[in-house]
């Protein structure tokens, strides 16, 4: 063999043979998932029933395939849900059991569980950047700090302008501010509407035709603030929706124009249902010394509430508390905290439809922190402030976090692009096989998934 020779192609035929070993990711199809919060599935399958006209998203029943309902997680919420879709597992699995960091002494100020070092299992981000390719995302739930080459995650802390400093330093280092340049200022990360929606969505068509990630994952939050502020299926959320479907249509064009093998799947969190009750059982807890509150410092009598002690403590999640005990191996303290949740159940102003205890709560994959948990009848919901009323007026006009089972929670799923059947009912499926459907596509792996390809 010539040694010219040698030096030149031999490495290209080691690198050819690399990629035909591992499967490269460029020879799969370029996925963008697009999730709409709070997006009921029928919604979009029984639009015209419901007085909606959503072309861009009907447009996915006879293109596509689709499910009519989506089986949801315990707790039907946005960072666990988000989470399952991009893993493929339950949150007992994943790690992110809800919204909120736990915070029994309330010193964390309401954070969220914002960052990705938290999720235990193989993302499909990391599943696509091993196989080589190029990921994105922009305000996608948990994704602070996570393995996407071009990230604009979900992260906020007042609301103020002051936050846009906080969403640049976590993000990819020069791509807001590229961004910008091409588009202009990008939305305030705390700010959810429609319009908010579609500048969004307009950085992303930017990012995927100037930067060619293989996945590039969106979420839209407008119609999730509607839904909580006036109620699912309102005329305020039925707008928000119609602007929505806009938005959809100009984005898909955007990205298959020049990119024909592209799969466009759209998907939702939870579902939604109205509210009329408040119900705060921190009260209760407090007044059976199982959670003892610090006392105010007397020259500032005005400081925010803390606790002093825990023994047991709700943990808030919409329609559902879950309820953790310091010591879940005390017995006596696990039959003192029964005893109260089934006289708080007893009593039908408070709304409680189910209380399960930890094996049940395991075998939905919810918080396995939890040793019991309250499920709400729907139109009840937890209290914004563990220092309100034990029942109140609610503070919001429609929410979620309700046990799975109900139809009202039901998340969506669109999935239309080369190779997906056209006009495909999947029929009603579990949010742990979204995941891997799209892996399937992408040519990766989950390894930890529980759920299945569906496609």
């Amino acid at each position: 063999m010539n040694p010219r020779w040698r030096r030149r192609v031999l490495p290209l035929l080691l690198a050819t043979a690399s990629l035909v070993a591992t499967g490269s990711a460029l020879a799969a199809s370029p996925v963008l998932l697009v999730s709409i919060d709070g997006l009921r599935a029928g919604d979009v399958v029984d639009a015209k029933q419901r007085g909606l006209d959503l072309p861009e998203l009907s447009a996915f029943l006879h293109e596509g395939s689709y499910a009519t309902g989506v089986t949801g997680v315990t707790p039907t919420v946005t960072y666990p849900s988000h989470t399952t879709l991009v893993t493929g597992v339950a949150p007992a699995v994943h790690g992110i059991y809800s919204n909120y960091a736990f915070d029994p002494t309330w010193h964390n100020d309401h954070g969220w569980n914002w960052y990705a070092q938290d999720i235990r299992v193989t993302t499909l981000w990391q599943a696509v950047r091993d196989k080589g390719g190029k990921t994105a995302s922009l305000m996608w739930p948990v994704s602070v700090g996570a393995p996407i080459d071009y990230n604009l995650p979900e992260l906020w802390r007042s609301g103020s302008e002051d936050d846009r400093k906080l969403l640049s330093a976590v993000s990819t280092p020069g791509l807001l501010d590229e961004a910008d340049q091409a588009l202009g200022v990008y939305p305030q990360v705390k700010s959810y509407t429609a319009e908010d929606d579609a500048r969004r969505a307009e950085y992303a068509a930017w990012i995927w035709q100037h930067k060619h990630p293989q996945l590039l994952t969106l979420h839209l939050n407008s119609l999730d603030a509607v839904e909580h502020e006036y109620g699912p299926g309102t005329p305020q959320a039925k707008a928000d929706l119609t602007r929505l479907d806009q938005v959809i249509g100009k984005l898909r064009r955007a990205v298959t124009q020049n990119a024909q093998g592209t799969v466009v799947a759209i998907v939702s969190d939870h579902g939604f249902a109205g509210v009329q009750h408040d119900v705060n059982l921190f009260q209760p807890f407090i007044e059976a010394g199982l959670i003892t509150l610090a006392k105010p410092k007397q020259d500032n009598p005005e400081t925010k509430p803390t606790v002093a002690n825990w023994q047991a403590t709700p943990w808030p999640n919409g329609g559902s508390y879950a309820i953790v005990l310091q010591h879940p191996e005390d017995q006596a303290l696990q039959v003192r905290v029964r005893a109260l949740l089934d006289k708080l159940a007893a009593d039908p102003r408070l709304g409680i439809e189910r209380i399960l205890d930890a094996k049940q709560v395991a075998e939905r994959g919810g918080n396995p922190q939890a040793s019991f948990y309250v499920g709400l009848k729907l139109g009840y919901e937890s209290s914004e402030s563990p220092l309100s009323p034990l029942i109140g007026a609610p503070h919001e006009l429609g929410t979620h976090g309700y046990l799975r089972e109900h139809a009202e929670m039901n998340a969506t799923f669109l999935i239309a692009g080369p190779g997906i059947p056209a006009g495909k009912s999947l029929g009603q499926i579990d949010m742990r096989d979204i995941a891997p459907t799209l892996a399937k596509l992408l040519e990766v792996a989950l390894p930890q998934a529980t759920g299945k390809p569906l496609l």
